[in-house]
């Protein structure tokens, strides 16, 4: 049986018929995990708006006190969560959605657990918050790096996102604790004080302590250079203090705000009653204290952002190789059973 003369060009023809098909994947290249798809933060912040509010209007239509419990949590852990699922949708490498809920639940619990510990015994007074900055931000660090023990590639983008799934999660139960706090009063349950606690400890949940260990990560895991292992490097310090401090002045800056509401008003301290400020100057120091929040958010998105650049180019520019005998993540054979 013979072939017709023209079948190599009818096969050419076929292998040309789909114009947008798309070329063969670069073998080097790190895929995503399968489960990734974009789009799921943002319908489970909307989907839990609703649900948050819905379930305040029927707590306060029914006077149901069963579902306060149900507020704290949805109002507490919504946007918190959303950033995991934020994470989980653009992390690469060998970080599985597994090690993102264990950073989330069991770093938050043990992050507010040890914090809660280690400022026990500390008394009030003007270096108080820098002290609780530096404690938190120690623990958050360690258990950011006992999580990212094993991830692979060390990136600064990796680091960034595993910091700010441990942030968010001592955010969440952190938040949750200050909800109950503002909830319980001698007169009973204040819902609407709980409402007003919840809604701006969410607003700002992400420019605060998943802002500072996304810092914090970025530049442990930047200082691996895509290797498998951590490194040592002056920065990690560096950058620890810098968190730190950034942590003191945002928790400072209701004192700091006030106090340069009295100043700027030339207010004798005197003139505060039971701790209270005078309301000729309330409006004076609330203008301060959001613009004091501003200011620090901004430092500290203006570093993360300049951390992740450098680390870009760094690694633009040393290419695929290793250094001192450690080969990068693309030429590693084998994980190290330690690494």
């Amino acid at each position: 049986m013979s072939l017709p003369s023209d079948l190599p060009a009818v096969r050419a023809e076929q292998r040309n018929e789909h114009p947008h098909q798309h070329p063969d994947p670069d073998p080097h290249e790190q895929p995503p995990h399968p489960h990734h798809r974009h789009g799921w933060w943002w319908k489970t912040l909307l989907t839990g708006f609703v649900l948050w509010v819905v379930t305040i209007i029927v707590t306060f239509s029914t006077l149901n006190t069963n579902l306060v419990p149900t507020i704290i949590l949805l109002g507490s852990f919504l946007v918190p969560f959303t950033v995991v699922l934020f994470v989980i949708e653009r992390v690469t490498g060998s970080v599985s959605t597994m090690q993102l809920i264990v950073a989330f639940f069991v770093g938050g619990i043990l992050g507010v657990l040890g914090a809660s510990l280690l400022e026990a015994d500390l008394r009030a007074g003007a270096g108080l918050y820098i002290v609780v900055g530096f404690v938190e931000e120690f623990v958050k660090g360690v258990l950011l790096v006992v999580v990212g023990w094993r991830v692979r590639p060390k990136t600064a983008q990796q680091g960034a996102l595993l910091g700010a799934t441990v942030g968010a999660g001592f955010a969440a139960f952190e938040s949750a604790g200050y909800a109950f706090n503002a909830a319980i009063t001698s007169r009973g349950i204040d819902l609407v004080s709980l409402l007003q606690t919840e809604v701006v400890r969410a607003i700002l949940s992400p420019v605060g302590h998943v802002l500072w260990t996304a810092i914090l990560g970025a530049v442990v895991f930047g200082a691996a250079h895509g290797r498998a292992r951590f490194r040592w490097s002056w920065s990690i310090p560096i950058a620890y203090v810098g968190v730190a401090l950034l942590h003191g002045l945002w928790d400072s800056n209701s004192t700091i705000s006030t106090l340069l509401a009295f100043l700027v008003t030339g207010t004798p301290l005197s003139a505060a009653r039971n701790g209270a400020v005078p309301a000729s100057i309330a409006g004076l120091a609330t203008t301060l204290y959001v613009v004091g929040l501003a200011i620090v958010s901004a430092i500290g998105v203006v570093i993360l952002i300049a951390v992740l650049i450098r680390a870009r180019k760094r690694s633009a520019g040393a290419g695929a190789g290793g250094v001192d005998g450690d080969p990068a993540w693309g030429e590693t054979p084998a994980p190290h059973p330690l690494g």
